[in-house]
């Protein structure tokens, strides 16, 4: 039997004041429950809808429909400074989400991270969360491989480049991805869905970066692309070199 109170707990989860209250987020699904499991991550409390029961965990239930399976998960330890510094060093490819508000396209940039190997994402604070049960349903489990920083952005992309790597952004008028020289270390700023890089963080940008339409209706064609799209269309180029 569930209680009033797991019950109340679990439903408030579904407000980030709540979850950042109580440390603890929801995952959905048998797959991300599974990824989950072997995260390393602390499992609270696990519900299987073949032990409670297609009732109970309907009344659990932060998505459309009940899951085989929910899990409570302790949230990880964000890295310090130190840290941060520390996987600065490394040189490594890193994404950073400046405004990214809609968490279909966040979850779904945080698969494509975990598929095209980038460990990290740097986000602004104004960023939709990622503990979100909207983003964590879209990882489908690649957010247990990938950290996701909340952080000063500006600060960040100075950090990249004191420490002699590029600044890649994406512009609807940058150079054409395709032929431009592209780095295998450095930070690859993806603006927001409405607005695009924010003009303070754009004069921190080295290369601005373009994905060229080929349609052959171009009065007509799309002004832009998804978010979600576009940082695919990068990434792919990115790892193709």
């Amino acid at each position: 039997m569930i209680s009033k109170k797991e019950i109340k707990l679990i439903r408030s989860l579904d407000r980030k004041k709540f979850r950042d209250r109580e440390g603890i987020f929801v995952v959905e699904g048998e797959k991300s429950v599974e990824e989950a499991l072997n995260s390393g991550l602390e499992i609270l409390k696990l519900y299987r809808i073949s032990e409670i029961g297609e009732k109970a965990m309907s009344r659990i239930t932060l998505l459309n429909s009940p899951s085989p399976a929910l899990a409570l998960v302790r949230k990880p330890t964000l890295p310090d400074a130190s840290q941060i510094a520390t996987l600065i060093a490394s040189r490594p490819l890193s994404l950073a989400l400046d405004s990214i508000r809609d968490p279909g396209n966040l979850g779904t940039i945080i698969r494509l991270a975990d598929w095209f190997g980038i460990g990290t994402i740097f986000a602004s604070h104004d960023t939709v969360d990622c503990f979100n049960p909207k983003v964590v349903q879209a990882t489908m489990g690649s957010i247990f491989r990938t950290k996701i920083i909340y952080c000063d952005l500006l600060q960040i992309v100075s950090e990249f480049r004191a420490a002699g790597m590029q600044v890649f952004g994406t512009f609807l008028e940058g150079r054409s991805i395709y032929e431009e020289n592209l780095s295998s270390s450095g930070v690859i700023v993806m603006g927001s869905e409405s607005h695009g890089i924010s003009p303070a963080l754009e004069k921190q940008v080295t290369h601005r970066l373009s994905i060229p339409s080929f349609s052959p209706a171009s009065a007509n064609a799309p002004d832009s692309l998804n978010v979600a799209i576009a940082t695919a269309i990068i990434c792919s180029e990115f790892r193709r070199r």
